[in-house]
């Protein structure tokens, strides 16, 4: 019996070839080439899958922050140019707006002085009383004038506030004056 692998002419009755040891009487196996091109070409697709989507996100984003760029010259290019010869600090068109300078708050009676820079200065109250007297009071006087809120005897018993305005040419002392309150607050602003 000839082997198939090496072509050795064997015994009839040989089970296996004398010279390479393989089994005769059977066939020899085909090389799976299939197998193996199917899993190449499942890998050859999953790579090209994960190309494409890198590639799309690496576009979305950039094409996203050109996007952001160019409405931020854009910005720039709308920007007032009334005269190209003003220094830089002056060329920024600032808005002015209420800035906190100082928040006080407490609870229970007393008085304490603040003092505030000159300025346009609002004061703005807010308390809550211990309960409705006729004296519940929260007050801040400074510059001549005053701003509060005050309980009478038959008043509800709920937070009330405050606000005014004061237009101070130096700095001033400001007096907060509370008495019988759960909690108050005075905070004190700057227009600047």
């Amino acid at each position: 019996m000839k082997c198939n692998e090496c072509g050795f002419e064997n015994k009839d009755t040989a089970k296996f070839c004398s010279k390479c040891g393989k089994p005769l009487g059977m066939p020899p196996k085909p090389e799976n080439k299939n197998n193996s091109k199917i899993i190449i070409a499942a890998l050859v697709i999953i790579i090209l899958i994960l190309a494409v989507s890198i590639g799309y996100f690496v576009l979305t984003n950039n094409s996203q922050g050109s996007h952001v760029q160019s409405a931020s010259s854009n910005n720039v290019n709308k920007a007032p140019n009334n005269n190209s010869q003003q220094a830089p600090s002056t060329q920024s068109n600032q808005q002015k707006e209420w800035k906190l300078i100082g928040s006080y708050s407490g609870s229970g009676s007393g008085s304490q002085s603040i003092s505030v820079p000159p300025g346009e200065i609002m004061v703005k109250i807010s308390a809550f009383p211990i309960k409705n007297y006729a004296t519940n009071h929260l007050h801040v006087n400074g510059a001549g004038q005053s701003v509060g809120v005050d309980w009478g005897s038959t008043s509800a018993v709920e937070t009330r506030s405050d606000s005014r305005t004061f237009n101070l040419s130096s700095q001033q002392t400001f007096t907060i004056d509370y008495y019988e309150t759960v909690s108050w607050q005075v905070e004190f602003y700057r227009y600047q």
